[in-house]
């Protein structure tokens, strides 16, 4: 470990010693007065409780709120947020404003597997925004190609996607996936040069963005009505039933379009026999398979690729990715196969921020880690840890937990009730988890969380359910918590 990253993780551990001491004497001293003072029992309760909590959430009275309200009037409200508001973070933890520590499970949504604010990629930042951050794609540039070639050379290693060829990068996981179904398009059109061959096919409970094309291609009445009429040509089907691939792709189909694990939608994982159908039935009809890693890939799995765990016969022709491969700075790409990119001509595509200089050395680096041995190794020993603590909390809540799905570090716990209650305990107890699908809890920590955080972690998440579940009082749930709830 460099002498910088010692004295980082040293000086976070005493700055986290400080207020934990700080926080216990508040805690102390809120309870004792309560107690000796003639306040009605329901106001004392209500300081009781607060002093219980490590992070309650800020009141409204708080020097966060009134930063909040001043900030709002300003801002589209495309998303409801709980009261924290978070300044710094360092590894697998994120402070808010008041500079009090949270461990983060979520890794911004699946982003930063390499933690905040890694040493390393904050190197590169300042030496390569000392060199060049932004140079059309009008020119060539060093690092767009190195990206390139790093993806396909560890895709290949990794035995992933057979005939990965060439790439395309982007900004944005959407972005991947809406140059994915240009791509599919432009595949049928070749195939069928009268247009008949245009369709896109796609699956319940999927994500795949919110521009207009992902939008589409993501099946739920309740996102896409607002914006209605969506783009024409898509069909949807049900995730892993074999029995209606042969009816839902047709000879019309130039591409289908699927999450290998489906992360908004549940951490709802498709079998081998469902890929294997899916991938024989696009050879029958000449359509091309896509799947959108956006969220499980880049050794989420311990593997580089979700689809690495699958035979060759069920890779994909085209694959997008995003999220991780920036951890945090906006990135996104579209891997193909030669078959694919010998169909895309110049001018069919392009962008004007993706593949800056910036965000592909980031990338490049994120890439060199995130495909390490040691590292996806260790992907599969936390899971084990983690579904350890997660089969003790089945067993202390068995009416509670139904089941936990997923692989690697993308699970799942299925609750039997709304899940935003425990969301907000544990958040008050210094702990970020988030939703997903239907009453599901999502857990997609940092990969290099540690099994103390893991450990912790999940203390925590006990202590948050047995406050929900246990005891006389209500834990109100606070909305916002999940990428796509639709709040009124």
């Amino acid at each position: 470990m460099s002498l910088r990253a010692c004295s980082q993780r040293f000086g976070a551990a005493i700055r986290s010693q400080q207020r934990r001491v700080a926080g216990q004497s508040r805690r102390s001293y809120a309870s004792t007065a309560t107690a000796a003072s003639s306040l009605p029992q329901e106001m004392k309760n209500s300081i009781d409780k607060e002093a219980s909590l490590s992070n309650p959430d800020p009141p409204s009275d708080s020097s966060t709120a009134r930063l909040v309200s001043s900030q709002n009037p300003y801002m589209v409200p495309t998303y409801v947020r709980p009261p924290p508001m978070f300044q710094q973070g360092e590894g697998c933890y994120i402070w808010d404003v008041e500079n009090r520590p949270y461990l983060d499970f979520t890794a911004g949504i699946a982003v930063n597997s390499l933690g905040h604010c890694d040493p390393e990629i904050s190197k590169i930042l300042y030496q390569q925004s000392q060199t060049l951050v932004h140079c059309s794609n009008l020119y060539y540039s060093p690092w767009i190609g190195a990206l390139s070639q790093l993806l396909v050379e560890k895709t290949r290693e990794s035995d992933g996607m057979k005939d990965v060829g060439k790439v395309f990068v982007c900004n944005s996981g959407s972005e991947a996936n809406e140059a994915a179904i240009k791509f599919a398009r432009k595949h049928g059109r070749t195939v069928q040069p009268n247009g008949s061959k245009h369709e896109i096919v796609s699956f319940n409970n999927s994500f795949h963005g919110r521009t207009m094309g992902a939008l589409s291609a993501t099946p739920n009445p309740k996102y896409q009505k607002p914006f209605a009429p969506m783009v024409p040509g898509f069909r949807y089907g049900t995730y892993n039933d074999v029995s209606a691939i042969n009816d839902l792709v047709t000879e019309a189909t130039c591409g289908v379009i699927i999450e290998p694990i489906q992360g908004e939608g549940g951490v709802n994982v498709a079998t081998q026999e469902f890929l294997l159908a899916l991938r024989k039935r696009c050879n029958e009809v000449n359509a091309v398979l896509i799947y959108d890693e956006i969220q499980c890939g880049l050794s989420r799995t311990g593997q580089l690729w979700a689809h690495c765990a699958l035979p060759a016969e069920a890779h994909p022709d085209i694959l997008t990715t995003a999220k991780a491969l920036g951890n945090g700075i906006p990135i996104g790409a579209t891997l193909v196969t030669d078959d694919v990119s010998s169909k895309i001509v110049t001018g069919d595509h392009g962008t004007t921020f993706g593949g800056n200089p910036l965000a592909c050395r980031v990338a490049h680096y994120c890439l060199t880690r995130l495909s390490e041995p040691d590292l996806q190794k260790a992907v599969v020993q936390k899971e084990a840890r983690f579904r350890q603590h997660m089969t003790r909390l089945h067993q202390r809540f068995p009416k509670i937990i139904q089941e936990v799905r997923g692989r690697g570090l993308i699970l799942g716990m299925q609750l039997t009730s709304d899940p935003t209650p425990v969301i907000t305990a544990a958040r008050e107890r210094g702990l970020l988890i988030i939703t997903c699908g239907t009453n599901t809890l999502r857990f997609v920590p940092p990969l290099i969380v540690s099994d103390e955080e893991i450990d912790k972690g999940m203390a925590v998440l006990g202590d948050a359910m047995a406050a929900v579940f246990e005891q006389p009082e209500v834990v109100k749930g606070t909305d916002g918590q999940q990428e796509m709830r639709a709040t009124h």
